[in-house]
C-alpha cells in the first residue's frame, strides 16, 4: 500500500490533456527559468507554437507563465535556430552533423556575460521538439541545472496511420468516431486538431496518413482536397505532414479510365496530374500509403504487374515534389497459400532493388497480423537494397480492444531488439529500421493509430501510453520500454516514486498477461471471426482455411501447433541461418514460440518438466492471476489517483479480469474436447461447457471493417 498523502491532493481529470498535463510542481526547480525569448524579432509559426507551449506549461507547473523578453537577462530560456538568431549574435548552435534537420540541443551557456538555458537546433521544428523535451523533463520533476542534452531522431518518417473512413467509422477503432469531421471541414477547425498536433509533436511524430488503407478514392477529389489542406495548415507549424491512402483503381473510379494498369500511359498521366493537383492544395504533401492486392484491394497484380511496378508508377509522379510512397507488404493472394506467413517474404524479396528511391516497403512487426506475440518479420534483413519501414499497431485489435490493459512498449521492444543476423550478429531489427545495417537513405516507422473522438482520445487512459511509446520508439528504436513507461506514468499520474514504481511494473507485465490468457506458447490468431473479440479456437468453416483459427493450430487428439520446419511449410528458413537453426530445433526454440514453429504432442515435455498440456493450462491460469495482481496494485493506489480516472481504470480492469477468465475457460474447454485429456491436478474446470462458449455471439462488436 502506498501511503496516503505521498503526492499532492489529486484533482478531477478526464484524460484529455494526455501526457501534457503539466501538473503543478510542489516547488520550482532550482534551475527554473525566469524569462523566455526567441532569438529573433519575427518568430515563425513553429517558434510561436513553442512559445505558446512554454506559456501553457509554466503557468500550469509554476503558477505563472514566463514573461517574454526582447533583451537577454540572466535565467532566460532562449530559443534559437539558423532562421531565428538575428537578435543574439554568436549563439552556439549545434552542428548539423550532430542534430540533423530535426534534432536539438538543450544546454546552459554563458552569453554576453549572462547564464541562460539555450534550446537550439538547425531548424525551427527541432527547436519545438527541444522545447517539448525540456518542458516534459520539468514536468517529470527532473532537476535541469547544468543541463546538456543532444538528441536527434534515428528515423526520418515517423507516422501515424489512421484507419479512418470518410463516414467517420474507424476500422479497428475503439475510441469513438474518427476525429476528422469531414462534413464540417474546411469551414470548422475543431480545436482538437491543434491539440492532436501538439501531442504528436511532443513525441516527435512528423506525419499522419488521414484515411483508411482500405482506401476510398473520393478523398482525392477537389472537394476533399480542400478539407485535407485545412488539416495540413493546422499541422504544419508542428512539423507534421499529411499523407493520403491511394486506391490503386482511382483512375477508373474517379474519371472512368478503362484500366489502372501501371504500364498504361494514360494511367501514368492521370496519376501525374492528380499528384500535381494535390500539391496545389498542400504544397508540403508527404505522399501516399498504399495497400494493394491484399484482402480484396485492387493493385498491380490485377494486370500481372509487380508490386514494384505499381509503387514506382506513383513514385515517379511524387518524385518532383519530394513525395514518398509507403507500399504495404501485408499481402496474401486470392489463392490459399501453403502457409500464409510466408507470402510477404515470397513476393517481396525477389523485388529487392527494383523499387524507386522514394519508395519504402512498409512491413508489419510480425509475419501474420499484429498478434499478442509473433516472431519478427523475416523481411527485416532480407531486403538490403529496399528501405523497410516498420508498421506497428497502436490500436489493440488483437489484445483486448480499449478495455484490457496491455502496454505495447514491451512487445515492440522485443521485436526491435531481436537479432536478425542478416549482416552480423549485432544486426538488430532496430538497426534495419534506422538504416544503419543496410545504409538506407530513407527510414521510418508507422503506427496504426488508436485515436478517436472519445474525450480521452484513445478509449482508455492506459492506451494513451501506447501512442506515447510509439512516438518515443520511432524517434529512437533502441529506447527502453521500461524507461518510456515510467516517463509516461510520471507525466500522466504521479511523480511520487512509490506510485510511479507500482504503475510502471503493472504496465511492464501487462502484455505478457494478455499473451498468457489468450495465446500462450506460440499459439496465434485464436480470436473471434471478423471482430476479433473473444476466443474462438474452434472456428474452421470460413471461406478459406487461413481465415480460420483452426488453420493456425490444427489441433487433434494427438498433437497441436503449426509445423514450419523442413518437415512442414519451411517458413523458418526465411530467417537468417542462426535464427532459423535456433527456432527450427525443439531443443532451442523458446517456449514462447514453440507452437508457432512446431507441431508437438500434448505430452511433449518442456524444459521445466511440464508436459505441453500441463504448461498450457498453467499459462492460462497465470494470465488470469496476473490480471488479478494488476487489480490489487491499482486498488492500492486509490488515495493517489484522482477519482474519475481511478474509477475508470478499475472498471476496465474488472472487465479484463472477467474476459481473461472467459479466454481461459473457453480455450481449455475446446482443447479438452479435442485431446480428451483430464485437467492437470489442481486446475479448476471451465465454468461452462464448450457449447456455451460456442453459442456466444457479438455481431455489434466495435471496430469491424465495413
Amino acid at each position: 500500500m502506498v501511503a496516503a498523502g505521498s503526492v499532492p491532493a489529486a484533482f478531477a481529470e478526464d484524460g484529455y490533456e494526455l501526457w501534457l498535463r503539466y501538473a503543478p510542481l510542489s516547488e520550482p526547480p532550482r534551475s527554473a527559468p525566469r524569462h523566455v525569448m526567441a532569438a529573433c524579432s519575427n518568430p515563425s509559426d513553429t517558434l510561436r507554437a513553442a512559445l505558446d507551449e512554454i506559456d501553457r506549461a509554466t503557468e500550469a507547473m509554476l503558477g505563472a507563465g514566463l514573461p517574454r523578453t526582447d533583451t537577454l537577462e540572466g535565467g532566460t530560456l532562449v530559443l534559437a535556430s539558423p532562421d531565428c538568431s538575428d537578435a543574439l549574435t554568436g549563439l552556439p548552435l549545434p552542428p548539423a552533423a550532430k542534430v540533423g534537420t530535426e534534432g536539438f540541443a538543450i544546454r546552459e551557456v554563458q552569453h554576453s556575460g549572462r547564464q541562460v538555458t539555450l534550446i537550439s537546433a538547425q531548424s525551427d521544428i527541432g527547436v519545438l521538439y527541444g522545447t517539448f523535451d525540456y518542458l516534459l523533463r520539468m514536468a517529470r520533476g527532473e532537476e535541469l541545472t547544468g543541463v546538456n542534452i543532444l538528441s536527434r531522431p534515428k528515423t526520418k518518417l515517423r507516422l501515424l496511420n489512421h484507419w479512418d473512413n470518410l463516414d467517420r467509422h474507424v476500422e479497428r477503432g475503439y475510441s469513438g468516431q474518427s476525429i476528422w469531421d469531414w462534413h464540417r471541414l474546411p469551414g470548422y477547425l475543431d480545436p482538437r486538431y491543434t491539440d492532436y498536433a501538439r501531442a504528436n509533436a511532443s513525441i516527435g511524430i512528423n506525419g499522419v496518413s488521414l484515411t483508411n488503407v482500405n482506401a476510398d478514392a473520393t478523398v482525392l477529389t477537389p472537394h476533399y482536397l480542400e478539407k485535407v489542406a485545412a488539416l495540413a495548415d493546422v499541422f504544419r507549424p508542428y512539423g507534421i505532414k499529411v499523407y493520403l491512402t491511394a486506391r490503386f483503381s482511382a483512375p477508373m473510379e474517379l474519371d472512368g479510365l478503362p484500366t489502372a494498369d501501371p504500364r498504361d500511359p494514360a494511367v501514368r498521366a492521370w496519376w501525374q496530374a492528380k499528384v500535381d493537383e494535390i500539391y496545389t492544395y498542400v504544397p508540403d504533401f508527404g505522399g501516399f500509403l498504399v495497400k494493394a492486392n491484399s484482402e480484396g484491394q485492387p493493385g498491380p497484380q490485377d494486370y500481372r504487374r509487380s508490386h514494384a511496378e505499381g509503387a514506382n508508377m506513383l513514385a515517379r509522379a511524387l518524385a518532383p515534389h519530394d513525395g514518398k510512397v509507403m507500399w504495404r507488404a501485408f499481402v496474401y493472394s486470392a489463392e490459399e497459400p501453403e502457409d500464409r506467413v510466408k507470402q510477404a517474404y515470397t513476393e517481396f524479396v525477389p523485388l529487392d532493388g527494383q523499387f524507386a528511391d522514394n519508395v519504402l516497403v512498409q512491413v508489419k512487426n510480425g509475419p501474420l497480423d499484429f498478434q499478442p506475440r509473433e516472431p519478427f518479420h523475416p523481411l527485416f534483413g532480407a531486403m538490403p537494397e529496399t528501405p523497410l519501414m516498420m508498421e506497428l499497431q497502436i490500436t489493440k485489435e488483437y489484445l483486448g480492444f480499449s478495455t484490457h490493459l496491455a502496454y505495447l512498449g514491451t512487445l515492440w521492444e522485443e521485436v526491435l531488439s531481436a537479432e536478425t543476423h542478416a549482416v552480423d550478429e549485432r544486426a538488430s531489427v532496430a538497426s534495419i529500421i534506422d538504416g544503419t545495417a543496410h545504409g538506407y537513405e530513407i527510414t521510418g516507422m508507422a503506427g496504426v493509430a488508436n485515436i478517436g473522438s472519445d474525450r480521452n482520445w484513445s478509449g482508455s487512459i492506459f492506451d494513451q501510453a501506447n501512442w506515447y511509446a510509439f512516438g518515443r520508439l520511432a524517434w529512437d528504436p533502441d529506447a527502453s520500454a521500461e524507461a518510456i513507461a515510467r516517463d509516461w506514468t510520471e507525466l500522466t499520474f504521479s511523480r511520487a516514486p512509490e506510485v510511479a514504481d507500482a504503475i510502471t511494473q503493472m504496465m511492464m507485465g501487462s502484455r505478457e498477461a494478455v499473451v498468457n490468457y489468450m495465446t500462450p506458447l506460440g499459439l496465434t490468431h485464436l480470436m473471434g471471426t471478423g471482430h476479433h473479440y473473444g476466443p474462438a479456437p474452434w472456428v474452421d468453416d470460413l471461406g478459406r482455411a487461413d481465415w480460420t483459427p483452426y488453420y493456425y493450430h490444427k489441433a487433434t487428439q494427438e498433437a497441436v501447433g503449426f509445423d514450419r520446419t523442413e518437415t512442414g511449410s519451411g517458413a523458418v528458413d526465411q530467417y537468417a541461418g542462426p535464427v532459423a537453426q535456433e527456432w527450427a530445433s525443439l531443443d532451442t526454440v523458446p517456449d514462447e514460440l514453440l507452437l508457432w514453429f512446431h507441431r508437438v504432442g500434448w505430452d511433449h515435455e518442456l524444459d521445466n518438466g511440464n508436459t505441453l498440456w500441463q504448461e498450457l493450462v498453467r499459462r492460462y491460469d497465470l494470465g488470469v492471476s496476473q490480471v488479478a495482481a494488476m487489480q490489487a496494485v491499482w486498488a492500492s493506489l486509490e488515495d493517489e489517483i484522482d477519482a474519475d480516472r481511478f474509477e475508470e481504470v478499475s472498471a476496465f480492469l474488472a472487465i479484463q479480469s472477467r474476459e481473461a477468465v472467459w479466454w481461459r475457460d473457453a480455450s481449455i474447454a475446446y482443447w479438452q474436447s479435442v485431446n480428451g485429456m483430464p485437467l492437470p491436478e489442481g486446475a479448476a474446470p471451465p465454468a461452462h461447457d464448450l457449447a456455451y462458449y460456442k453459442a456466444l455471439s457479438f455481431p455489434n462488436a466495435p471496430g469491424q471493417g465495413e
